[in-house]
């Protein structure tokens, strides 16, 4: 038997009769609004956001206890969703999905491309397209790297919660990040 939960933001969980397990259900209502405004930061997309909420609970549920997740559930829900979307990011620009790319196609022959109408952004790209060609960016970037630059820079997260999160000395996570940085500005400059 099939039946089908709705949740916030227009989401709706289709949930069988196997039972899961208690704690599942009780880490899913405490967490899952982290995850998916984390992979909605991260991917820009509800639909995509909803596919990291989707993954994020399935690897909970087939993982066995995890350290990081003993010690904090709120940093692994945030670090497993920004991996997540990360790698659907990564997938995206595998098979290049986006909405971008049929915004090269002239309208109507008036050699305008179909973007025009956004207000423009720096360098005169609209912001929908800047974000767009950051997330590929991004996706370029070994998986630690990324997930370092999105939890600080998406997420808000601190030097020092992240230096005990990816048990690193502050400094270091600081250098990392500026290097970070400079390698996202290369890319998007290309």
């Amino acid at each position: 038997m099939t039946t089908a939960s709705p949740l916030k933001w227009g989401v709706t969980i289709e949930t069988t009769s196997t039972p899961l397990p208690a704690d599942l259900a009780e880490l899913y209502q405490r967490h899952y609004e982290t995850v998916f405004r984390a992979a909605l930061r991260v991917t820009g997309n509800p639909a995509d956001a909803q596919d990291v909420l989707q993954t994020v609970f399935l690897r909970v549920l087939s993982r066995s206890e995890d350290g990081e997740f003993a010690r904090s559930p709120p940093a692994y829900f945030r670090r497993a969703a920004v991996n997540a979307a990360i790698d659907l990011l990564r997938r995206r620009a595998v098979h290049a999905e986006t909405v971008y790319d049929e915004a090269g196609s002239d309208r109507a022959g008036s050699g305008q491309a179909a973007y025009v109408d956004v207000a423009p952004h720096a360098g005169g790209e609209p912001p929908a397209l800047l974000k767009e060609r950051l997330r590929r960016a991004v996706a370029t970037l070994e998986r630690e790297d990324a997930t370092l630059f999105l939890l600080r820079h998406v997420e808000g997260l601190e030097l020092e919660e992240l230096a005990a999160m990816f048990q690193l000395a502050k400094n270091t996570v600081a250098v990392r990040l500026h290097r970070i940085r400079l390698r996202l500005q290369t890319e998007l400059e290309r």
